[in-house]
């Protein structure tokens, strides 16, 4: 990424009810709030243009107000919400915030305790696909949750494909063929936040998990993650079989001719490998625009 410019506000004070202690609720207590926030301000300093960056004034009230309000007992919890409410700005890209909690209930003697989080909207590709019920309904509702989430802006979906259900054996042409599109989003939720949504948004529409690429409602799939690799029991990223599956590169194609999987290459030099070398069948799918 590109060197961006800094925003900085600190030592913003706020008197607030968060805490686990029902003194600390009751009783409430001050909080100290550091926040810079990564932007481009070439815009700005060119135009002299204050829509080109953010008004800090602005900024700071709100800010104050979040912590003000709506108590939690974790001083985390009220960095997130900060740093959600710095991101619903356009302009920016990256907040480092830190929530300073003075008069916590320590027994000893200390200075000051604090939490700091950085957050950033990253670049992700995520796979959809559907065999049961009316699919296409389900993947269009599947996109509008992401594109409503306040962590989430989908920033370009691909057409809908019909493509045959894939087993671990190979093709099964007797069950129920599967709609998959996929779509590309910012989204400031990190990596297993994200997967948790995404496994939200599949519960949410009868998504059950008894048989291995089994027949199922909706499957939602972190591809891509910006440029992390993630490996551990709960998620793996790049996804480590996008780029044998025809179902998820011809629609990514499809996207964007010069979508790139990390580690593997162009998406459309994948996609024609596969298509050489498999009887995977991808085939139009007659359907509006996801997006």
């Amino acid at each position: 990424m590109t060197r961006l410019d800094r925003l900085t506000l600190t030592g913003l004070r706020a008197f607030a009810h968060h805490g686990v202690f029902e003194h600390e609720r009751v009783n409430g207590q001050p909080f100290v709030i550091d926040v810079t926030v990564h932007l481009d301000l070439s815009t700005a300093g060119a135009s002299d243009d204050l829509d080109a960056t953010i008004h800090y004034g602005v900024l700071a009230e709100e800010i104050v107000h979040a912590v003000e309000h709506d108590p939690v007992d974790l001083i985390e919890t009220v960095a997130e919400r900060i740093a959600l409410l710095v991101l619903g700005h356009r302009a920016a890209r990256i907040v480092d915030v830190t929530v300073h909690k003075p008069e916590a209930p320590i027994t000893v003697p200390f200075g000051d305790v604090s939490v700091a989080i950085q957050r950033q909207w990253t670049r992700s590709v995520v796979a959809l696909g559907a065999n049961l019920g009316d699919r296409e309904a389900t993947i269009r509702q599947a996109v509008l949750a992401l594109a409503t989430h306040p962590s989430i802006r989908v920033v370009a979906a691909s057409p809908i494909v019909e493509t045959p259900a894939l087993r671990v054996e190979g093709v099964d042409e007797e069950a129920p063929a599967y709609l998959n599109a996929v779509v590309e989003i910012e989204t400031a939720l990190p990596p297993r936040a994200l997967l948790a949504e995404l496994h939200r948004i599949e519960d949410a529409h009868g998504r059950t998990r008894e048989m291995r690429w089994g027949d199922r409602t909706l499957d939602l799939d972190i591809v891509t993650y910006g440029h992390e690799r993630i490996a551990d029991a709960a998620l793996v990223v790049p996804h480590p079989r996008a780029h044998e599956r025809a179902f998820v590169l011809a629609p990514w194609a499809a996207m964007d001719e010069l979508a790139h999987l990390p580690g593997r290459g162009q998406v459309v030099d994948l996609l024609a490998a596969v298509v050489e070398r498999t009887d995977e069948r991808v085939d139009p799918y007659p359907a509006e625009p996801l997006a």
